[in-house]
């Protein structure tokens, strides 16, 4: 790894202090020291505890549950590096919230993805980083360069570690997913692909119809950008058994697991659900007999020094 020219910080508000914390010891370099609290009215207070002057400071913060919270501190974040005369800074969020209201799905509807990103560049972000958005269009959203990256390659690296990639078919849990399923299918040696046909009736709830593809004796893996009830997962595992696949493993980006996901996922039919950790999950990380999670600290690790010494992001996945 060539060693950057400029100084870089790592600055990290409270979402994901884990990931961020792997993300420096992977880079060797120390957390940047600041203070992110709350005052009795939980307004939230930021302090920068070192000279940030002419730096490039990377922002990790994941807006995940308390997702206005998250929010809020990276907003903040940045605004007191901008104050404290930062040279660049770059918004790193692996889990980007707001991301599934990118369009308007009826009248009289927002379209907070778009809002959330307005609000990061007038905050001061001079760039953002962050990791499988659930719409590639959002990119558009923010005035300022972003890149996308792809958890594909820690999740292809998962799949040929642990499982036999000659009897696996890669399963999309619906039509708007297939390039991503395609994607992984294509890294694992030419896997065949198969679609889950479903309809959703209100957010949350879907009803599986068929599935499209042949699955017959083959291990199944889903492949989808975020995990939430886990609903969807676990009515696709149980169609997708009664069509004669052998075991059905998910692999999914974003771990967001709210309400009884979690319970849900361990009693359900799939084998286990491998979720990377661009969500800190306290659920998860106490036990959880079927929920595996994999690290994308390296991928944006590598990120971060290409973006500090203004070499190819992109070719982190080719």
């Amino acid at each position: 790894m060539k060693k950057q020219d400029q100084n870089i910080k790592i600055v990290a508000g409270n979402s994901n202090m884990r990931l961020a914390t792997d993300i420096a010891s992977y880079l060797k370099i120390p957390l940047t020291e600041c203070n992110v609290r709350r005052f009795a009215d939980m307004e939230v207070f930021v302090e920068i505890l070192e000279n940030v002057r002419g730096e490039d400071v990377f922002v990790i913060q994941s807006t995940s549950y308390p997702a206005n919270d998250h929010l809020m501190e990276l907003l903040i974040l940045i605004d007191a590096l901008k104050r404290s005369s930062a040279r660049r800074i770059t918004a790193v969020i692996p889990y980007y919230g707001y991301a599934r209201q990118d369009r308007r799905t009826s009248g009289r509807t927002p379209i907070s993805a778009k809002l959330v990103a307005n609000l990061i560049t007038n905050a001061g972000a001079d760039r953002v980083l962050t990791i499988d958005l659930h719409a590639g269009q959002i990119q558009g959203f923010f005035d300022i360069p972003t890149d996308n990256l792809s958890a594909a390659p820690v999740i292809v690296t998962n799949i040929k570690d642990t499982l036999d990639v000659e009897k696996i078919t890669v399963v999309s849990p619906d039509v708007g997913g297939v390039v991503r399923a395609r994607l992984i299918a294509e890294r694992i040696g030419g896997a065949p692909l198969a679609i889950v046909d479903k309809r959703r009736d209100k957010p949350g709830q879907s009803e599986v119809m068929n599935i499209i593809g042949d699955v017959n004796g083959r291990s199944c893996i889903l492949v989808d950008d975020i995990v939430d009830s886990g609903g969807t997962l676990c009515n696709a595992a149980s169609k997708l058994l009664k069509s004669g696949a052998k075991e059905v493993s998910a692999y999914i980006t974003h771990g967001v697991l709210s309400g009884e996901a979690v319970e849900r996922i361990n009693s359900s039919d799939l084998k286990n659900l491998v979720v990377s950790d661009t969500i800190f999950n306290e659920t998860v990380g106490n036990g959880s007999k079927k929920i595996k999670i994999i690290s994308v600290a390296k991928l944006l690790g590598d990120a971060i020094m290409r973006t500090s010494n203004e070499e190819s992001v992109s070719s982190l996945f080719i």
